[in-house]
């Protein structure tokens, strides 16, 4: 009991110092790399929701990308459309359109927008996994779904540019809220709000891995039959799970917008996707904190790579991966896991010792 006790205190401890680091950051860094760490902190938001999906539960999926950027033009749509002042988007007007389309319509609403933000990647993963769950569809096949809905995802928007804005995207807003995105006092407000978003998420995660929901999506990971025998429909907490992880990169997209200012096809294909599950498999896999700090070291490297060695920072990440692949197989987390096991045996062990013997007598 004493020593639960003592590694539950200390894991408390760990969060709150990674959540007072968070908050206290603003008064350390610079306004540039503010913004880069806030753009982090909204990847790490995704990371979070696909290790509930992946880590928590053993479904593979490489399309989140599609759901990160569903957010993101959610947000790139209200933000347009405030810019334009009552007009039709540029884009819109240069495609010859005269009128504004039906389901632009939604987003003229902040609160509608934010709503979607999370709906519509939501009712995507819901129909995809009642398809796929239901029919018993895993593992590497339910991979390769999700590659194609990027495929399918990004060729569509690609190809409206009229209602999407194409290849470009959405960008060429200013404002969110009557207040200017580019305002010193908003950055950090927005610094604040996608912070508090994350600590907010990762709470909730805890809550959910924690509670009868999160042990069996466990059990699904260990042994989806054996469920099935138990009496348990594991479909069931598939979609949810696979709902809930959607939705959540709904919210890091939507928070990558204000941050970054545009949203394209490119933000959401295959290369993003894939890095989302570089993220949770470095930082570690069904740790929830090892996934966060996956996303937040590994763009972090890839930021300090590419300032210092433009030409051959390509190199660096690659090995970075490769070194973490083979050797650390449990990730950041699991590194760290050991590290602060084997101390605390040394400690246990030490007071175990008598007290003659740890100052160097030899027993009388």
């Amino acid at each position: 009991m004493m020593k639960a006790g003592a590694s539950r205190y200390g894991l408390a401890m760990g969060y709150f110092l990674a959540a007072a680091l968070l908050l206290a950051a603003p008064l350390f860094t610079s306004d540039f790399r503010l913004n880069l760490l806030a753009k982090f902190l909204a990847f790490a938001i995704a990371a979070v929701g696909l290790d509930l999906l992946w880590g928590y539960t053993g479904i593979l999926s490489l399309g989140h990308g599609v759901f990160f950027g569903l957010g993101g033009y959610a947000m790139a749509m209200h933000l347009k459309l405030q810019a334009s002042g009552g007009r039709l988007p540029d884009f819109m007007d240069w495609s010859g359109l005269t009128k504004l389309p039906w389901f632009w319509t939604p987003f003229q609403s902040f609160g509608g927008a934010v709503l979607l933000g999370m709906a519509m990647p939501a009712a995507v993963a819901l129909f995809l996994g009642f398809f796929t769950f239901r029919n018993r569809i895993r593992g590497v096949y339910f991979t390769i779904l999700t590659q194609a809905l990027v495929i399918i995802s990004v060729t569509l928007i690609t190809g409206q540019q009229a209602f999407t804005g194409g290849t470009n995207g959405i960008t060429g807003y200013g404002q969110i809220l009557g207040y200017s995105l580019a305002a010193p006092e908003t950055k950090l407000a927005l610094y604040y709000v996608t912070a508090g978003v994350l600590l907010a998420t990762f709470l909730a995660a805890r809550v959910v891995v924690k509670s009868r929901f999160g042990k069996v999506l466990r059990a699904i990971r260990d042994g989806e039959n054996r469920v099935r025998f138990l009496g348990y429909d594991p479909a069931r907490y598939q979609m949810g799970v696979f709902v809930l992880s959607a939705a959540l990169s709904g919210i890091a997209g939507m928070l990558f917008v204000l941050h970054v200012g545009i949203i394209s096809p490119s933000m959401m294909g295959i290369v993003p996707s894939i890095e989302m599950v570089l993220w949770v498999a470095i930082g570690g896999r069904g740790t929830l904190i090892g996934a966060a700090l996956g996303a937040l070291l590994l763009n972090g490297a890839k930021s300090t790579f590419s300032e210092s060695y433009p030409d051959i920072w390509l190199f660096f990440m690659g090995a970075l991966f490769i070194v973490t692949t083979v050797f650390l197989p449990r990730g950041i987390a699991g590194l760290a896991a050991d590290g602060w096991r084997r101390a605390r045996k040394l400690v246990q062990k030490r007071k175990e010792v008598p007290e003659h013997e740890r100052k160097g007598y030899s027993a009388v």
